[in-house]
């Protein structure tokens, strides 16, 4: 029984919800000023032409006529951005799950074995892009080294446009530890009475896997699928350290084949000084990643099972 007359209910739950906001201020506050408030901040410039060193000048919608009408370049980003996630993004999700049911083992030493593949998600990605460049070194890398020794003449990799996105695409597999730590829980929370049961039913392995597996990990699987396509379209890092000295210093080379959208958007930014373009460019970026997004929800309504057994609603 409430024995707090009406006006005392009041007061104490507007206390309580003061308190509550004063406790989390801090994060809205940097909520405000380091997200939120750029977030809008960029959208207001993506519709002015500004250069850093000038007063931002209104233009309207100049800046997305441009994007879709007269520089090819942004046409050029978005193929290799789509080439990239056409192709890291299976990969990527495969391979973390092949790993997790790998690692899920009940053998001696795999704590240690899922700790060594799970660090290189976590180490820094300008060291591994430098530590990759020397992989790929046409004359004395790692890879073509190995490869000789089996017969096989090396590509240029980084030096070559044909090569040079693959080289990114296998570059990125080094880092699914962190797609294969969220499948590995997943997977050691299946009941092992469905296991028994289905093994006391006769079904072999693979059935195992495919109906019981697979469909209880799924949305594990879904969610390393949407935080891989979008940290695909949103590549950076090892195209900006790796292509400029392949390419003597011009970023996305060879011949603009590893210019991806980000690495364009960055190019018109901060050395070209266009923040009302790159703006714009962003704000397209974010559409693109907000339609895959959504259907990519919407289509795993077909696909992604809970505990109840039926399919997301």
């Amino acid at each position: 029984m409430n024995w707090l007359k009406p006006k005392q209910t009041k007061a104490k739950l507007l206390s309580e919800t003061i308190q509550g906001y004063l406790f989390i201020s801090p994060w809205l506050i940097g909520f405000l000023i380091f997200a939120a408030g750029p977030i809008v901040f960029s959208l207001i410039m993506s519709f002015t032409r500004w250069s850093l060193l000038s007063s931002p000048q209104w233009i309207g919608l100049n800046n997305y006529a441009e994007i879709l009408l007269d520089d090819p370049l942004v046409y050029k980003s978005l193929w290799n951005t789509a080439y990239y996630v056409l192709f890291s993004v299976p990969l990527g999700v495969g391979f973390s799950l092949a790993l997790a049911m790998l690692l899920n083992q009940k053998l001696k030493g795999m704590r240690f074995f899922r700790t060594i593949y799970f660090l290189p998600s976590v180490t820094n990605l300008v060291a591994i892009s430098i530590l990759w460049m020397w992989i790929f070194n046409p004359e004395f890398g790692l890879l073509n080294r190995v490869l000789a020794m089996i017969g096989i003449e090396g590509p240029l990799w980084l030096q070559s446009e044909v090569w040079s996105k693959p080289a990114l695409i296998l570059m990125s597999l080094w880092g699914v530890g962190g797609g294969m730590i969220i499948n590995l829980a997943a997977l050691q929370g299946i009941p092992q009475e469905l296991y028994e049961a289905a093994e006391i039913d006769g079904a072999p392995s693979w059935r195992r896997t495919i109906h019981i597996t697979l469909p209880l990990i799924s949305p594990a699987i879904f969610f390393n699928l949407v935080m891989n396509v979008i940290g695909s379209f949103q590549v950076f890092t090892q195209a900006f350290v790796m292509t400029a000295t392949a390419a003597q210093g011009q970023e996305g080379g060879p011949n603009n084949s590893t210019l991806f959208f980000v690495l364009y958007l960055y190019k018109k930014a901060f050395q070209q000084f266009k923040m009302g373009y790159a703006s714009a460019l962003a704000w397209v970026l974010f559409v693109i990643i907000l339609i895959f997004t959504l259907i990519q929800f919407r289509l795993s309504k077909r696909w992604v099972y809970y505990e109840s057994g039926e399919t997301r609603n």
